[in-house]
């Protein structure tokens, strides 16, 4: 299975946030499985016709959240995410929530700000 990936360099996203984007969206979706090795920073630059340093800023973050993890030289692969997503994803909520307090905000006023910010980063599907 080779890594199947297109950037717009018109896109007003940036090169390295849509590689970021996408990795991680295949992996969610299992169409990139555990285990799976990626390219090369430079190969995959390569590739892409991009400078390393953007799809090695790619990596980088996808590894900060736990989506890939680098094995030396041995290469980079998917990770096993879901114990590691989860995690980050509750520090940040636990984050968030002693900020909400600091602020004055009481429980409700606090949920209601997570749930405006849901509808705007996920639309209001739900």
């Amino acid at each position: 299975m080779a890594l199947q990936i297109t950037v717009d360099q018109d896109a007003a996203t940036a090169p390295f946030e849509q590689i970021r984007a996408r990795i991680a969206e295949l992996a969610r979706s299992g169409a990139l499985p555990v285990g799976y090795k990626l390219p090369t920073v430079r190969g995959f630059a390569e590739e892409l016709g991009l400078a390393a340093n953007t799809v090695a800023k790619a990596y980088r973050a996808l590894e900060a959240d736990g989506v890939i993890e680098t094995r030396g030289r041995h290469g980079t692969f998917i990770a096993a995410a879901g114990d590691a997503t989860l995690r980050r994803a509750a520090e940040a909520a636990q984050t968030y929530a002693q900020l909400a307090r600091r602020l004055g905000l009481d429980r409700a006023a606090a949920l209601a700000t997570v749930e405006d910010a849901l509808r705007a980063v996920y639309g209001d599907s739900e």
